[in-house]
Parts: C-alpha cells; structure tokens; sequence
C-alpha cells in the first residue's frame, strides 16, 4: 500500500501547484453529478427489493397488471341521517369513479361497493353454493327425509334414544369445530366427511356470509361505509398521494355539510396507514440527516477551533498577533476544508446513482448520512495531521501536505479500500437491499477517499494563501515522543489493569460467544410500526361497524377456468392436510358461478334435486328456519349470465378492463404482522402445479414475507463475507499476521461487546438494522488500521503520543458518524430507531475496544518482549 501511495503523489503535488485547476475539475464533476443526483426518487415498492425473476414479484406484477390493487379503501360516512348519508355516498362514489389518475392515465379506482343487492341472491343463493355444499346440503335434507319417513313408520322403534345425548355432544363438536373457516372453508376436501358432518348451523352460517345486508351500518343507521377499489398497488407511494388528494378534494367540493350539518367523513382505512407508515419513514430519514449532518458539522467546528486554538496558545506569545475576532471569523474554515471534498464525493456518488439504479430504495435511502459520517473521517484524520505537522514540526504548508499524505494516506487508503471492498461483496446477493447498498456505499467510500486525498490539498493551500486558516509554530515534540520513548517512560507504565483489561475483553467475548444463540431476529412487523395517531381514530370512528375478518388476501391469477378448479382443489388439500395450515379460505367466482353451460347445468340439477326433497310429503309442511331460507334460495332454473351477478360479489375479481378475472383469492387465518406467520402462508401458496403450469400466490404480503426470507438467509453470509474481505485484505496491507491481528482487535471486541449488549438489554435483529451491520464493520476496522498503522510506524513506545494524536482523530471520526445515526433515535419509527441504536452502540463499542483494549494488547506484548525495539517485538 505504502507503494500506492507512492505512486500517486505526484496528483499530491499537482494540487500543491496548481489548486485552482484541481479544485475547478472536481467542482465541475460535482456539478454534474448533483445535476444528475437530483433526478433520484426514493422507490418505497418493496416488490423492486427482490430480484425481478423471483416468483413472488413476478405474480404481484402480472396481478398489478390486470387487476391493479390487491387491496381496498374504506369510507365511512356519519350523520344523524342515513339518507343523506346514503345521497352524498352515491355522489361521492360516481365522481370519484370518473376522476383519471395524470400519472398513469388510468381512473383511480376500477370499481366501488355500496349497495348489496340481497335480493335478487336470496332467491338463488344456492346458485353460489359451491358443489360439495350442494351435495351436503342434498344429503341433509335426504336424512331428514328418511327421519321423517321412519318416524311416521308405527312400527319404528328408535334403539338408540338411550344414546341421543352423546350422539348430539359429538354432533355439537363436530360442528363448532368445523364452522372456523370461511365460506368454502368447511366443504372441501373429503367429500365423505363433509357430507357426514354438515349440519343445519353449516348452512345458515354459510348463507348469512353469501347474503349480507343491503348496506354496511351501523345499529342505529348513523354510520354508512363503502368501499373503493384502486387500480394501483399499495406500494406505489406516489400513486397513494395522488389518490387520497384526489379523494380529498372531491369531498371538499362536494360540501358534506350541505347534505347534513353534522355529516363527518373518514376515508382510507389501512391504506391510509400503509401510506402514513411510507411518509413517516421518509419524514424521518430526512429530519435525522438534517439533526446528523447539524450536529456532526458543530462537533467538526469545535474540534478543529479548539485543536488549533491549543497550539495557537503553546506557541511564543511574540507570535500571538491574531486577534479573537480573527479566530472567530475563522471559525467555519474547517467545514469549508473538509466539507467541500465530502459533498463532491456525495454528488459524485448519487450521480452515478441516479445514472445507473435510477432511484433509491427504502434500504439506501439512509445511505447519505452513513456516508457523511464515513466520509468525514478521511478528512478528519488528513486535517488534524496537516494541523500538527504545521504546528508541532513547524513545517510549511506544502511539506505539512506531502507529510500527511505519506503518514496518513496509507492507513486511510487501506480503510477505506477494505471497506469498500467488503461493502461490494454485498452486491452478490440477490436481496437488493443489500446488493444496491454495497454497491453505493462502496461506490461512496471510494469517491470519498480519492476526494480527500487529491482535491483536499488544493483548498488548504488556497486557504493558506489567502491566511484564512492561522497556524503558527508551536513547542516542538521531544526526540522521545518522535522516536520512541525508553520502557521506563513508556506510558504503559501508567495503565496498571492493561492485563485485567485484556483479560476482561476476552471473557466477555468467550462469554457473549456462549450465549451468542440466544441473539433473536424480530418476526413480528408491528413491534416495528408506529401508532398513527389518525388511524387509531379512524378506527374508534367505525367502532360501531364489525369489521371482517378477512383481510390481507392473496391472489392467484390462473391461465384458464379449468386452472381456477384445479388451484382451488390444490389449496384445500394443502389446508386439510396441514394441521398449522394460515389458510383460512379460498374462493373462485368460477366456483359460485359455473363460467359454462355443462357446468352449469350440474349445479342446477343438484339444485334441482333439492327442491324436490324440499316438496316431499315429509318436509313440505315443516315450518323450520333453514328449510323456509332453502325453499327460498332454491328458485333458480335456469344459467345465470354474467350481468346478473351482484357488483359486490363481482368487484375483487375484475379486472382493469372491467370484465370477470380468473382470479383465486385465498384468504390467511390471521394477521400477518408476524413474519414467521407470513412466510408460512407464502410457503404454503407456492409452487402449485397444476398440470405444466406452476402457480405463486401474489400480494404485498406475501412479496414481504419473501423479502423478509431472502433477507433472513443472506444476511448471515454476507455478513461472514464482508468480515473475511476485511480480513484478507488487511493481511494484505500490512504482510504480517501479528499486526494484521492487532488491527482486528477493535472490530472483533467491539462486535462481542455489542452483542453482549444486546442480548443484556433484549435487542433483536430486525429487518431494519441488520443493513448497518457492514458499515459498522467497516467503521470498527477503520479505528483498528489507524492506531496500527500509527503504532507500527513512530513505536509502541509513543503510545501517549499516539493515543493523544490518531486517538483523537478516530474517536471525533467515530463520534461524527454516532451523532449523524443519532438523529434516527429522535424518530416517530421504530424500525429506523433500532437502525440509530444498533449504530450507535456498535461503533461506541468498536471506538472503546480500540482505545482501551489495544493499547492494553501492546502492553502486554511489550512486557513479554522485554526491551528490545518494536520492529523486533512486532515485526
């Protein structure tokens, strides 16, 4: 590495003669670059977060594609008049139906359900009744036949009257324990039992589900909901915005309060909040940058002001010309020094962004301040030695440059090319989280080094030209301090507990190493969401409406009507065959109502032969409430055709253009906020073959259960292969196994301590801030490689000088990257809080290890050595 740098300075020296060149081309490019930078849009789709061959994505997209949504937004409507309430719904309903999205060029929503014409199904309600229900319910009334006919036999003698009250007992919990699902839930799979166990609380159930009320109110008629179905997808912030202000503005012209004085209108539902929950993360990330960059930028200031101000004061009074005026003019100087090199790296960096990726995702959209806070230490550490060769060695600025470049170039060369060689192994993964921050962040680094190292030259000896920066020759360091100083003064001497420190650090990572099983990943989303303070009202607002429990669905889009069957039948297999199935329910339209003649005409008959069961001398004159709602729904005779279906039946399965989709919609048994409970019914929906053909379920749910998955398998890999990148290439750097361990120390001590931390305070893993995880690798390596670098160079021991010196520069280098993560710990979202806190921790912890545990391995070193030189203790 020392050849390297060697090699390149000469651009060194080109910034020393010309600056003004050097620093108008990188100016230039950074101009280009921000140009470009600003076309970035921040891409909140978690579907682009997996590769677009995966089946996950490729069934959300072909269902976006002709169906748009695979969600719904409810609206609710609240006067004490259920007309006017009813009136301003319609009203609402045909404008917002009209209203076409500027961006896409399609209307916002494809269709709407406020009416349920109940009628019209409760006399062919068992047209929707599926075959195997038909064929229960033929059953049931068949057995109450044959009841009926051997009671009115004189000569019947019931045998098992004894028995009637066990026999009932199984019944009743046969059928509690089967009326769990939805409507197809309870028929299914084998067709033998579900005949057998169908009672008359199976059908009731069943039609009460198939025909709901006309109107979705509340008991006293005050509250009147509707739904709206979109054509986008909920993922699609931008579309969202456009939506509900479009949404907004429509009830704002249509003037609730001229339908009602009292009227009161909530819209959006747990859209809204997906919504909410998207602003709230991008509201965030941006209040932290602007809290991180502040406070990084003040931290900046005061270091260098007070740094300089305290060789300023050790120098000759004769030369202490300068005023406090002058200092305090001065002040801004070392932002100018070291910000204008960052902010050109970063321009350079989401230039070329912007130009190749096109946007950020939700994982690199916090990618500015992590590399504010990485960037920043290359110019600390260049800076501060500028500063002291200036000061302490009384060197002119074009010597201060050169010295500081061969001294420190090296260990910040080394660094930053192991972190950003270790950020790059992350573009192997196909979680594009990951790949995308390895390859911006390593990306980032680079440019962050070369603009440090080749453009900072030129604005110090601009600055020093026009005397706006004030260093004056200060009290040279002794030879000793230069040179090494003799054992009995070494500072070792003055840290009596170097072993008990050693020793405690390798305790406490055996230790942390012991229980390291017990670190957990968070499962479960909504430990990781916030409590929107709008939802929670909208929810209390609707309280008086009971909410179904079917939410969250997932869609199957089928090839074809025989598909459909095929898919449906599958699914209930995989249902009734396992014991911790998540699958609540699966319906077809195909299924309620039969797409052809022959078809059709089986289910007639089956309804036919229920009708005449229902005329039977036995029960034509029982006056029973589910025999009356049979004779009821039993009047059809004839197909159905399509524009006879309820608009409300029909909604979920149409498609953009308006007509009868081959959908398959399989609703889960409970929520999925738990992870674990979404990746179970994401497995449980993929690869369904049917026939050549292999289907996969497609919902935001299930793309982020596949995210979550993905990102759960490779995180332990990528990880492991940022660590050994690290590793090798710092055994290249330095070409000895003893310094190269050394170096490692920091990182390794640092990890354990803050997984020690974790597991004391119950911190978990979480989908968040495991994306940190490589830059505080890169973070702890870089205080390791300084210190040894430092070490390796002026002698173990100079390690007060050291400590005093580079000691500084890491701890303000790690100090500014912790306060720019600081400001997620401010944040309203838990996700992006465990970001700040896994951060903070980790690079506080990798900063003490290598302030106190190094040094105490030096000593240790020394000690066994004895008194020979350092080259011969550590070669």
């Amino acid at each position: 590495m020392e050849q390297i740098i060697k090699w390149l300075e000469p651009i060194v020296r080109l910034n020393i003669r010309y600056p003004w060149r050097i620093l108008a081309v990188g100016l230039v490019l950074a101009m280009a670059g921000g140009y470009q930078a600003s076309k970035l849009r921040v891409d909140t789709d978690i579907a682009n977060l997996l590769p677009s061959s995966h089946p996950s994505v490729q069934a959300l997209e072909e269902l976006q594609a002709i169906s748009g949504a695979e969600t719904e937004m409810a609206v609710a409507v609240k006067s004490p008049d259920f007309e006017a309430n009813l009136r301003f719904s319609r009203d609402l309903i045909q404008r917002a139906l009209e209203e076409i999205d500027p961006v896409r060029q399609q209307p916002f929503f494809h269709g709407a359900e406020l009416r349920r014409d109940n009628a019209f199904l409760k006399k062919n309600a068992l047209y929707l009744a599926t075959g195997l229900e038909l064929d229960a319910i033929a059953e049931y009334l068949q057995e109450e036949v044959d009841r009926a006919r051997e009671e009115a036999n004189p000569f019947f003698i019931d045998f098992f009257d004894d028995f009637e009250d066990d026999f009932e007992d199984d019944v009743d919990g046969g059928v509690d324990g089967g009326a769990d699902g939805g409507v197809n839930g309870d028929i299914d799979d084998n067709k033998e039992d579900d005949l057998a166990e169908f009672a008359p609380e199976d059908f009731k159930r069943i039609y009460n589900e198939l025909i709901p009320e006309e109107y979705s109110v509340s008991p006293d008629s005050t509250l009147l909901m509707f739904k709206m179905f979109p054509t986008g997808s909920r993922s699609d912030i931008r579309f969202l915005e456009d939506l509900f202000a479009s949404f907004e503005r429509q009830i704002a012209e249509l003037d609730p309060a001229s339908y009602h004085p009292d009227m009161e209108i909530r819209f959006g539902g747990r859209l809204k909040r997906h919504l909410s929950e998207l602003e709230s993360i991008m509201n965030d990330v941006f209040n932290s940058f602007s809290t991180g960059i502040g406070s990084v930028i003040i931290l900046v200031l005061l270091y260098f002001s007070a740094k300089k101000m305290f060789h300023y004061r050790r120098t000759d009074r004769r030369l202490q010309r300068f005023p406090l005026f002058s200092h305090l003019l001065r002040f801004p100087v070392p932002a100018v020094i070291i910000g204008v090199p960052l902010v050109m790296s970063l321009m350079w960096t989401f230039g070329l962004t912007s130009l190749f990726l096109g946007s950020l995702n939700t994982m690199t959209s916090v990618l500015f301040v992590i590399l504010f806070g990485l960037g920043i230490d290359y110019g600390i550490h260049l800076y501060a030695r500028y500063i002291e060769f200036r000061t302490l060695y009384h060197m002119n600025p074009a010597n201060s440059i050169l010295e500081s470049y061969r001294q420190t170039g090296t260990a910040i060369m080394v660094s930053a090319i192991t972190t950003s060689v270790a950020l790059f192994v992350l573009v192997f993964a196909d979680f594009r989280g990951f790949s995308e921050f390895g390859l911006i962040a390593g990306m980032g680094i680079l440019f962050a080094l070369i603009s440090m190292l080749f453009t900072l030259p030129s604005i110090l000896v601009i600055l020093e030209r026009w005397r706006w920066i004030i260093l004056v020759p200060g009290i040279a360091p002794s030879s000793d301090a230069s040179q090494g100083a003799s054992p009995s003064t070494s500072i070792f001497n003055k840290i009596p507990v170097a072993s008990t420190l050693a020793v405690f650090g390798i305790v406490t990572t055996v230790t942390v190493l012991l229980f390291s099983g017990r670190l957990s990943f968070e499962y479960n989303f909504s430990k990781l969401e916030p409590v929107f303070e709008e939802y929670e009202a909208y929810q209390a607002f609707i309280s008086d409406i009971g909410q179904s429990s079917r939410r969250n669905p997932a869609f199957i889009v089928a090839q074809s009507d025989e598909d459909v069957f095929a898919l449906v039948e599958e699914i209930r297999k995989r249902k009734a065959n396992n014991p911790e199935t998540m699958i609540m329910d699966v319906e077809a339209l195909q299924e309620r109502f039969p797409p052809t003649e022959v078809l059709a005409q089986e289910k007639l008959q089956k309804i036919d032969r229920i009708r005449t069961l229902l005329a039977s001398d036995f029960l034509r004159e029982r006056d029973d409430e589910n025999l009356n709602l049979l004779r009821e729904s039993s009047q059809t005779r004839t197909m159905l055709r399509e524009d006879q279906i309820p608009g409300f039946l029909k909604n979920p399965f149409l498609t953009n253009e308006g007509e009868i989709g081959k959908f398959v919609i399989i609703y889960p048994e409970s929520g999925l906020s738990d992870g674990l409970k979404s990746i179970a019914f994401k497995n449980e929906l993929s690869d369904l073959q049917v026939g050549d053909r292999t289907y996969f379920a497609g919902s935001t749910s299930i793309v982020a259960a596949s995210m979550l998955e993905l990102m759960h398998d490779e995180s332990p890999w990528m990880v492991l292969a940022t660590f050994v990148m690290i590793m090798l290439f710092i055994f290249y750097s330095f070409r000895s196994p003893k310094w190269s361990l050394i170096s490692l120390i920091p990182l390794l001590i640092g990890f354990s301590w803050l997984f020690g931390l974790m597991l004391l305070f119950g911190l978990k893993f979480n989908f968040y801030n495991l994306v940190v995880i490589p830059a505080i690798l890169g973070i702890g390596c870089d205080n390791g490689v300084h210190l040894a670098h430092r070490f390796r160079e002026e002698g173990v021991q100079a390690s007060r000088e050291v400590l005093k010196s580079t000691g500084q520069h890491i701890s303000i280098g790690s100090l500014t990257t912790m306060l720019g993560f600081a400001g997620l710990l401010f944040t309203q979202h838990p996700g992006l809080q465990s970001i700040g806190v896994m951060a903070v921790l980790g690079i506080g912890m990798t900063l003490l290890s290598a302030l106190v545990l190094l040094p105490s391995v030096l000593q240790i070193l020394e000690k066994i050595a004895g008194r020979r030189s350092h080259t011969e203790i550590l070669p």
